[in-house]
Order: structure tokens, then C-alpha cells, then sequence
């Protein structure tokens, strides 16, 4: 998607005059990325992301993702803090609409990972979790199991205009995966919840950064190990179950967590959780989007395939 609010040369060049990181060289829009409008800003000093956060994001939320950030920054994490400016400021306004510079990282996200990488990356994941035990900030997850059931309603039968009988499908699913879904029993702390493999940057096997805490949140840490697997063990269609990617991402995150029988028990219900979660979010979307918008719609279809994969797991054979 393109980047949607627009900065002029000479407002950007002010908002950096608030910072100790030079004078403005070059600002190019980034395409990537649906939630905001991000430009990649080089100054005389160094390279920052300039990020103007749309409507999607909740600015009341933004302290709770920089604090966060911040907490993983000061631990050694490679992740992407927000930059302060001369007045220990990091959430700032431009041209309406909250804005934050943020720390650049090098890297690049990944498209087709190998079991090394995924390995690696469930390991950042896990030594993530592992640094935010003393993190004392809490925050709902807007996107969680309480979440699934209102979201499926606003689609209602509109659903079936993307594939017939998905209305029926979805919804045995959801009942069947909100009967048996966990409320204890699991560690909680704060988790990513959206780390696909473009929230991944590397060069080589090696992991230099996760990004975009935009969905970070207050949920059990397995489930965010299930979102994970589900967003890196498939092909993009979701038909084909990458095995050797799906047992690398639990090797690696068991090298830091090791699983528990409980949580091996549950992982192929929480996966389900995550799908439909994906499902019915790309759904709505997809409902409410424009075919000629400017915003590339995701299949939601894709993650119905996943579904239907761990739901084959939860039966007995």
C-alpha cells in the first residue's frame, strides 16, 4: 500500500529540527505495511523511520508499544525504539496525526524463510518473552479470543460473497475453538501477536530485528508462538504445511521455553484461534474494501486452509 498521508519537504525538515539527529538529506514513502504511513528518512547523521500512525492504531495505545519497545531496547533486543527529542519527547504530531522517528535497522524481512531462519526467529521470539518478565505494563489484546465472535458477526453472510458456505464453516469453527479455548493455565506476559515473517528482518541466519509492535499485547506466551507458526509454515495459499518450517519454529523457541505437555496439548487449538483470528480480520477487510483501492486485499481464504490443518490435527485419527 502506498503511503497515504503526505508530508511536505519543509514540515518534515521542522518536526526534525525538534531532534539532535541532524538536518534533513532525503524522505522516501515506504509501500510496504497497511496499518501506517511510514517514510524512510536519511539526515547528516544517520537513517531513521518516520512513522505517522493512521486511524487503525489507537494513539491512546502508542505509549503502552514505545514503553514496550523501549523496555526490549534497554535489554539488548533488536528491536526499534522511538527516538526522543531534545525535550525527552517520543510521540510527537505532523500533519494531524501522531508521528514518531524510530531507530532504523538494517536487514532484510523475509519472503521465503529457511528451517535456519525460522528457527532463528522463534528464538528472538522466545528470548523476547523471556525479557519482559519484569515488564509490569498491561494491555488487552484487541485482537484476541474476546474479539473473534463480534468481528465474525459484522461479517455475517457477506462471508459467503468470498467462498460459498464460509458464513457455515467459520462459524462451526469458532464455536468449536471458543468452547475449548483456555482461560488459565498458560504464562502470560506481553507478546508480539502479528509476527510474520516480514516482522522479521536478517541477514543470513542471523535475526537483526523485529518490528512492528502495533498489535503487541497482554496474552498467553504459546499463543503467540501458535500466530507465528501459522503466519511462517505455509505456502502463501495456505495449502501446502511446510513441516521442516513448522518443527524448526518450535525447536527454536523449546531452546529458550521448552514446551510443556499441556502446552504441546493445546498448541494445535490455539493455532486455530490465530487462523481464525487472521481469517475473519483479512474477511472483513475484504468485505469492506474497494476492489480499486489503493490497499492490496488479503485472501482470507489462505488462512481458512490453516484452519482447516490444525483442526485435522485436534482430531483423533
Amino acid at each position: 500500500m502506498a503511503v497515504y498521508t503526505q508530508v511536505p519537504a519543509e514540515s518534515l525538515a521542522a518536526f526534525l529540527a525538534r531532534y539532535d539527529v541532524g538536518e534533513l538529506v532525503s524522505a522516501k514513502g515506504i509501500a510496504e505495511g497497511v496499518e501506517n504511513s511510514n517514510y524512510l528518512v536519511d539526515t547528516t547523521k544517520a537513517r531513521f523511520i518516520l512513522t505517522l500512525y493512521e486511524k487503525r492504531v489507537d494513539a491512546g495505545d502508542l505509549p503502552f508499544f514505545l514503553d514496550l519497545l523501549a523496555h526490549l531496547d534497554a535489554k539488548g533486543l533488536k528491536v526499534p525504539p522511538a527516538i526522543r527529542d531534545r525535550d525527552g519527547v517520543a510521540i510527537q504530531t505532523l500533519e494531524g496525526r501522531p508521528a514518531c522517528l524510530i531507530k532504523f535497522l538494517s536487514g532484510v524481512s523475509l519472503s521465503h524463510p529457511t528451517p535456519a531462519q525460522a528457527e532463528a526467529a522463534a528464538r528472538a521470539m522466545a528470548d523476547m518473552h523471556a525479557a519482559v518478565a519484569d515488564f509490569e505494563q498491561d494491555r488487552p489484546n484487541s485482537m484476541g479470543v474476546d474479539s473473534w465472535r463480534p468481528l465474525f458477526d459484522r461479517c455475517g453472510d457477506s462471508l459467503d460473497q468470498i467462498a460459498p458456505g464460509l458464513h457455515a464453516e467459520l462459524g462451526a469453527a469458532l464455536d468449536r475453538v471458543l468452547a475449548a479455548w483456555p482461560r488459565e493455565g498458560f504464562d502470560r506476559c506481553a507478546i508480539h501477536a502479528d509476527l510474520f515473517p516480514d516482522n522479521v528482518l536478517m541477514l543470513g541466519d542471523t535475526v537483526t530485528g523485529l518490528i512492528d509492535f502495533y498489535f503487541a499485547s497482554t496474552d498467553f506466551r504459546i499463543y503467540d508462538l501458535a500466530v507465528m507458526h501459522s503466519a511462517w509454515s505455509f505456502d502463501a495459499t495456505g495449502a501446502t504445511y511446510h513441516a521442516e518450517i513448522g518443527d524448526a519454529l518450535l525447536r527454536g523457541y523449546a531452546s529458550r521455553f521448552p514446551l510443556s505437555e499441556a502446552e504441546r496439548a493445546a498448541f494445535p487449538l490455539l493455532a486455530s484461534g490465530a487462523c481464525i483470528r487472521f481469517a475473519l480480520s483479512r474477511a472483513f477487510d475484504w468485505i469492506n474494501t474497494p476492489a480499486d483501492a489503493l490497499v492490496t486485499r488479503k485472501d482470507p481464504l489462505a488462512y481458512v486452509r490453516r484452519l482447516r490443518h490444525y483442526e485435522s490435527m485436534s482430531r483423533p485419527a
